[in-house]
């Protein structure tokens, strides 16, 4: 190699170059991944804020009136001048929410809900039957799954007097069950019950509460 020219020496000054210039242009390009040169960065960015999310609220259910010409539509009407603020349709979405109540209430033995919600009359046969299932040691059990059908079967207006009687279509598992969890009335399969509920509220006193005065089964 005396006096003669490198030449190894250039091949590897030239693959050098080549791999320099290869991490340079790897390097240069953004991956999406990489962090902000601290140098660069003057303030974070702002975040813009997530919009709220909001969920739909069902809207209550439309459910069949009477006729308007029949005699139920007209007692519901002869109530609506008595009480202005009288709609069947609100007054059918709280029949609903009463039933479900009461159903579950004489369930559990709840005689402070069931007071509330029943006429006088009513609650005594209501609460004579807990008592008796009580004594007994036996246990109601009663799973409301759904409500198909709420429908007034019929009006009535003494006076200032309104009665409603409404008809309910659910299925439910209700049974009662012993001291041993022996089944003695009802079935732990879901079942269609139709039962037919009269509620009543006098419209010329400020208490807007309708209670149960009647209920038999369908």
């Amino acid at each position: 190699m005396d006096g003669g020219f490198p030449v190894d020496l250039i091949l590897f000054g030239l693959v050098a170059a080549f791999l320099v210039l290869r991490l340079v242009s790897v390097l240069g390009k953004r991956t999406g991944f990489e962090q902000p040169n601290p140098r660069l960065v003057v303030a974070p960015s702002p975040i813009a804020p997530m919009a709220p999310v909001i969920e739909a609220v069902p809207e209550p259910p439309t459910r069949p009136m009477p006729d308007p010409a029949g005699p139920i539509g007209q007692a519901l009407a002869a109530m609506t001048q008595v009480d202005p603020n009288f709609s069947a349709q609100r007054f059918l979405d709280g029949a609903e929410a009463a039933f479900r109540l009461i159903v579950m209430a004489f369930a559990t033995g709840d005689r402070v809900r069931l007071q509330s919600l029943l006429s006088p009359d009513t609650y005594s046969a209501f609460e004579t039957a807990i008592a008796a299932r009580e004594a007994a040691g036996h246990t109601q059990k009663t799973d409301i799954r759904s409500v198909e059908h709420v429908t007034i079967e019929h009006a009535d207006l003494a006076g200032p007097v309104a009665t409603i009687a409404v008809r309910f279509v659910s299925d439910q598992v209700n049974m009662t069950i012993d001291t041993n969890g022996a089944i003695l009335t009802g079935t732990d399969a879901v079942t269609e019950i139709a039962d037919i509920w009269s509620f009543q509220r006098n419209l010329s006193q400020p208490d807007p509460a309708w209670r149960l005065v009647a209920a038999r089964s369908a």
